[in-house]
């Protein structure tokens, strides 16, 4: 079977700062090669794309010799850390930028769902937004019409459907732009991880969406997400992205346990993260867990209790009511609880200026043996501080005497373990 997509040697290369070479020399020599067929000059210089680097050049390789085919009715999941590349693969795979070098083969017709209101005019309603993708699309306003009442209904916005799109809300928008993108038959549905904007109920409908067009109509998919969970149960096939390169590719279970193995312990010392937001009055500097005997462990027993070190650092003289919250997540992202030290009428006033470590103890672990991401935020006087959107920490959770019988129990098919206390009542 002849492959719907298929990138050869693709590449996108980046300048840093200012566009152009700088100087007329290098104009010039670039122009002098490109007349005579040869190869851009500047593109042999470079470094890879690590984000978490300064690096001594001022060019940067966002993708580097991609290469992988995708057949009709896969689902292709892409996967990778913030600043990976993904996005730009997928904005290249959308026509929205071109490669620098490499090629694409398409043998169909392509619809994305990029970023909220890509696409999309401001200044039109939603109706009128729905035949303008159509038309783009190369559809006729015929068939347009035919699919338009199951577009909307699909995005649930019938009743602001002729209102201007520049008045919808990011959830709205996504929701139509999913809904044309999905009903409009592009032979080729490109989603990225924005589908994160809408809420629960909607996420599981456009999954089921994406599921449907795949093996109902053989339509191909490629979609970008951090929930694993998602990308597992609607993908068949992973594509794993680092540093601009595809490091692994194969099937999906494979290629989420390749990329789950790679991120245990801490994803970069948060306090060099750029990847945040907030007033940045407090912000978090560190962490680390330690066992009752204050040693430093890397894995949590469950039943044990352990003390989370949260290092804080405060840029900001007299605040006051700093609220220091924490959530576990599972490896495909979904929560398994929320602490903030609000929650027990604990916040924190007038803190020095500089590192403060903040401890929190808890007692009898009770999540289930699994791979689990610390995530934090910081809310300061009501207003949020600080929320970085990489993990504070990763650990494993092993298996204890959590019942303390010596007795493990199903472990296999769940997240939190639970003891109880046992009596028999009488009846009546």
């Amino acid at each position: 079977m002849k492959p719907i997509i298929k990138v050869e040697n693709l590449s996108k290369q980046y300048r840093l700062g200012t566009i152009g070479t700088g100087t007329l020399s290098n104009d010039l020599k670039r122009w002098w090669h490109k007349v005579r067929g040869k190869e851009d000059p500047f593109l042999t210089v470079g470094e890879s794309n690590d984000r978490a680097s300064k690096g001594s050049s001022e060019y940067v390789w966002a993708l580097k010799d991609i290469n992988f085919e995708v057949m009709p009715g896969e689902i292709l999941g892409i996967i990778g850390k913030n600043g990976a590349g993904k996005s730009t693969l997928l904005k290249i795979l959308s026509k929205v930028t071109g490669p620098t070098t490499g090629r694409i083969l398409y043998d169909g017709r392509i619809g994305s769902l990029l970023e909220v209101g890509t696409g999309f005019h401001p200044e039109l309603t939603g109706r009128e937004n729905i035949y303008l993708n159509g038309a783009i699309l190369g559809m006729t306003r015929r068939e347009i019409r035919a699919k338009l009442d199951e577009i909307i209904d699909f995005s649930g916005c019938e009743r602001y459907i002729d209102t201007p799109v520049k008045r919808y809300s990011s959830g709205m928008t996504v929701r139509l732009g999913f809904a044309v993108a999905a009903h409009l038959e592009p032979e080729i549905l490109i989603v990225d991880e924005v589908l994160a904007v809408g809420d629960a109920e909607f996420q599981k409908k456009a999954i089921g969406k994406m599921q449907d067009v795949s093996r109902n109509d053989g339509r191909t998919v490629l979609f970008v997400s951090h929930n694993m969970g998602a990308v597992k149960n609607l993908c068949t096939k992973g594509l794993m992205v680092t540093d601009g390169c595809v490091v692994f590719q194969g099937k999906i279970e494979d290629t989420i346990d390749t990329y789950l193995k790679e991120e245990k312990g801490i994803v970069t010392p948060i306090i060099h993260s750029d990847n945040r937001s907030g007033t940045g009055n407090v912000v978090f500097a560190g962490f680390k867990i330690e066992d009752n005997e204050g040693n430093e462990i890397k894995s949590v027993i469950t039943g044990e209790d352990i003390t989370l070190l949260i290092t804080i650092l405060v840029n900001k003289p007299s605040c006051k009511n700093i609220d220091i919250g924490f959530s576990l997540h599972d490896s495909y992202n979904d929560t398994l609880c929320v602490l903030y030290s609000g929650y027990q009428n604990i916040g924190f006033d007038n803190l020095p200026i500089g590192f403060t470590t903040v401890k929190c103890t808890i007692k009898n672990f009770h999540i289930a043996p699994m791979r689990v991401k610390v995530h934090g935020r910081i809310v300061e006087n009501g207003i949020e501080s600080d929320w970085p959107k990489d993990p504070l920490y990763i650990f494993d959770v092993e298996m204890g005497d959590f019942y303390k019988t010596g007795r493990i129990g199903r472990i296999s098919d769940t997240k939190l373990l639970l003891s109880g206390e046992w009596r028999v009542g009488k009846v009546g």
